[in-house]
């Protein structure tokens, strides 16, 4: 079980990486809600034991917080 775990948490982080290379033309704003959705799905992911309720859960915590973080002020 727990070599699917982490094959599983290794997918996810590649998949993250490669999604955020198209992020060269993105606003700071943007950037950062984009980057703050990818860390929570892997932090909701590993919390839940991958439960895939629990990784949308913490994309959309973390995109909610990134989109904070980044606004202009």
């Amino acid at each position: 079980m727990k070599t699917i775990l982490r094959l599983a948490l290794g997918a996810t982080t590649a998949a993250t990486l490669i999604g955020l290379a198209g992020c060269a033309d993105m606003s700071a704003n943007q950037r950062g809600t984009a980057i703050g959705a990818g860390a929570g799905a892997v932090g909701g992911a590993i919390l839940t034991g991958g439960s895939p309720l629990g990784t949308l859960g913490g994309a959309a915590v973390g995109g909610v917080i990134g989109n904070e973080v980044t606004k202009s002020k």
